[in-house]
Parts: structure tokens; sequence; C-alpha cells
């Protein structure tokens, strides 16, 4: 049994580079993430409809966004479109724990059989094997269970390692 539970609140933003691009760049140029949470939702940087989204959003993202390194925010500002992409997955693998155990578990061992298809049945059965330490899996209603699947599904195709139509 683990101590902790896995946080899910990823699904409140999937991995969104280019917004998570907005918050790095606040925080590079003002040196201090209370300073960036200020002047990205002062302003609606994230060009939310309300303010409770952009709370919400940039919560989730400034806190994946803190386990990077000075030289990884400045590759996520000033970095490509694949590199902004990149360096959001390494910060969302650092960052929550669910996830990572997903992409070093389930995928690292699809990849090295050379299966590229992930199925419904290889995330219900990821799903059936971590329920025993983590009963608050099998605690979620349908709709969260969805939403999970869903957002962790629009991740790996935002960092290119899914591409649509394969799940």
């Amino acid at each position: 049994m683990t101590d902790q539970s896995y946080s899910l609140s990823f699904t409140a933003a999937s991995l969104r580079p280019d917004l998570a691009r907005v918050v790095a760049e606040n925080f590079v140029r003002l040196g201090d993430w209370q300073q960036a949470k200020r002047a990205t939702l002062g302003t609606n940087a994230l060009q939310t409809r309300t303010p409770s989204t952009g709370v919400r959003i940039e919560r989730e993202l400034r806190q994946r966004l803190q386990t990077l390194t000075n030289d990884q925010l400045t590759l996520l500002v000033s970095g490509s479109a694949d590199e902004r992409a990149a360096v959001t997955w390494l910060a969302m693998l650092k960052y929550n724990t669910f996830v990572f155990e997903f992409a070093s578990e389930l995928l690292r061992d699809k990849l090295a059989a050379r299966d590229t298809t992930l199925r419904p049945s290889d995330y219900e059965t990821f799903i059936s094997a971590k329920s025993p330490a983590h009963p608050e899996l099998l605690e979620l209603a349908e709709s969260s269970k969805t939403k999970v699947r869903n957002v962790l599904l629009r991740m790996l195709e935002e960092v290119g390692i899914l591409v649509a139509g394969d799940s």
C-alpha cells in the first residue's frame, strides 16, 4: 500500500505547451513564482473565459513547471514547438506519479515489445494493477474515469507519443 493517493488534477489542463510557455515566460522575466502567478492571472494571459478557470489552469501548470530547472524553463520559453511539448511532458512526469507510472511501466513495456498500439484494454489492465495500492481509482465516478483516460490520451497526442485514433 502506498501512503499517497494519486493526484488526478492533471485533468485541469492536459499538457498545454503553449499555455505552459506563457506561465514560464512570466517566471523567467520576473524570477518569482508568485509574481509570475499574479502577472499571468492579472492580464488573463491564459485567455480563459472565467477567472476560476484561469486560476485552476495556472495553478496546475505552475506546479508542474516548478519541477523544472532554469535551463529547462528557458528551453520551454525559447524552444521550438517540439521542444516545448517535450519539456512540458518532462514537467508532467516529474510532477505527477500517476502519469509517470503509466509512462514508465505501461508505455515503456509496450515500446520494448515493439507494440505501438495503445488499446483500451492496456489502460484498463494498468488501472486494475494499480487499484490495490490506489483504491481512489476505483472510487471515481464513471465520468471522472473517462476524463482521466481522455486527458491522458490527449497528453500523449500533444507530445507525439500517440497518434489520434491509436487508442
